[in-house]
């Protein structure tokens, strides 16, 4: 479904990159909230320049942080201050996790890059009895819903870049450089196969392109 014109999407596109912001980083605090105050090991996934594992290391005396792109892996680890329990590692998440169990895994805007059901089975595995699986998704737009929220973020997406950006110029987050990709599931083929994987799986529609999914392991 267009919502612009070629032209209006040019100007909005020109407008955005002039005011960029993290739409991922948005839902930061988000994940934060859905995790207990205090853990052993927490595992973020597609850990990209770092942000939301520095955040993690306020409340785990262990952060593992894998990411495929050594650059920006290698940004990730020159922006962390060395007191930080924070390890990056630049690898595969289907073949290179670092052995768990953890308390905690996080994955955001990174799993439409995996294979989907295979990514939750292996999560599942590395996560303790009781640990929390957060996920912050991308999923194709399908159905009414998906373009009603989609047209909703347009405008809401100019304004909170004007407002990040205090109504000036800026160059894009360090965040913002890594590789992507779009996503190729809908939101309807990602729940039906969160429910086969992780029974009791919750899954909802968010705003800026983005879905959550959160479970707790039995």
């Amino acid at each position: 479904m267009k919502l612009l014109s070629p032209r209006a999407l040019r100007a909005l596109e020109r407008f955005n990159s002039a005011y960029p912001w993290d739409h991922n980083a948005h839902y930061h605090r988000w994940i934060l909230r859905q995790l207990p105050r205090r853990s052993d090991r927490v595992l973020d996934v597609g850990s990209g320049s770092g942000d939301l594992a520095r955040l993690l290391a306020g409340r785990a005396d262990a952060v593992q942080a894998v990411d495929s792109d050594p650059v920006i892996t290698s940004q990730a680890r020159k922006m962390t201050p060395s007191g930080l329990p924070v390890t990056f590692t630049a690898a595969d998440a289907m073949t290179g996790i670092p052995d768990g169990p953890y308390d905690a895994i996080t994955c955001v805007a990174t799993i439409h890059h995996l294979p989907f059901a295979q990514a939750l089975t292996r999560f599942r595995r590395h996560l303790a009895p009781g640990g929390t699986l957060v996920i912050v998704g991308l999923s194709r737009a399908q159905t009414p819903v998906d373009h009603l929220l989609g047209a909703v973020a347009i405008p809401a997406n100019a304004a909170m870049g004007w407002l990040k950006n205090k109504g000036r110029p800026a160059q894009r987050p360090v965040s913002m450089t890594a590789p992507t990709r779009p996503a190729d599931m809908t939101f309807d083929d990602i729940t039906r196969e969160a429910e086969d994987v992780l029974p009791g799986v919750r899954l909802r529609r968010r705003l800026f392109w983005r879905y959550t999914l959160v479970w707790n392991q039995p």
